[in-house]
């Protein structure tokens, strides 16, 4: 029988690390003094690996996995974020208070991206989304992206309200990681309904980051993309 308590599942992530891999994580999650993820520390897990044990203790108690969002290593908190969101469909309520409580600790642009659509995003569906824009007016940068992934929810859906507001707002944010992040999300976007996209970015291409724009234009025709690239 598995044990299924906060420190059995410590334990079990813990003897899963690698020193090389972690070394490796560090310097790809920009961890340095001066850089986004400063701070974070890493085991050494590969994100399969970490989905693995979510399937392993698939039966384990929410209340034995939220702990594991105050952790200092990275990958036992995505462990606990990949937990949530199997969880999240027999108990969205629960799942999405928890996720606000501790956004703090969704720190890392891995960890907003793989839950911030699944949870905020899907839990906002058909709900009022104030919440969206108190996020995207954050001094912290993960909750910016945050309010930005969770749109990807709605994108799917062919919503595309908030995701050309949020984008209009975050036009003059100074990080590279939200240009990348509205970007991406416009380009998603753009790939359900084209005309969307492109009278957005007749509107706003000059005044929006290359970043952003690199990754808006990314699936249009190369002669479309050279044209609003000569705009910046």
């Amino acid at each position: 029988m598995t044990d299924n308590t906060t420190d059995a599942l410590t334990h079990y992530l813990y003897a899963l690390g690698d020193a090389t891999l972690a070394q490796h994580s560090t310097r790809f999650f920009k961890c340095g003094e001066g850089e986004y993820g400063y701070g974070d520390t890493f085991l050494g897990i590969r994100v399969p690996v970490v989905r693995q044990a979510v399937r392993h203790f698939r039966d384990t108690r929410i209340e034995a996995i939220v702990p594991l969002l105050d952790d200092a290593y990275h990958e036992v908190r995505l462990f606990a974020l990949l937990s949530m969101v199997a969880r999240y469909p027999k108990m969205p309520d629960t799942i999405y208070a928890l996720y606000m409580k501790h956004i703090d600790r969704i720190n890392n642009w891995d960890l907003v991206d793989t839950s911030a659509p699944q949870i905020v995003g899907t839990y906002l569906l058909t709900r009022d989304r104030a919440i969206l824009y108190t996020l995207a007016r954050s001094k912290v940068l993960w909750e910016r992206r945050i309010a930005v992934l969770a749109t990807f929810a709605f994108i799917r859906e062919r919503d595309f309200a908030d995701i050309l507001k949020l984008s209009e707002m975050l036009l003059e944010d100074s990080e590279d990681l939200m240009h990348k992040a509205v970007g991406w999300m416009l380009r998603e976007m753009g790939k359900r309904d084209e005309r969307v996209l492109r009278t957005f970015l007749d509107a706003h291409a000059s005044l929006m980051p290359r970043t952003m724009l690199r990754y808006a234009i990314e699936k249009l025709d190369e002669e479309v993309r050279k044209g609003y690239m000569q705009l910046r």
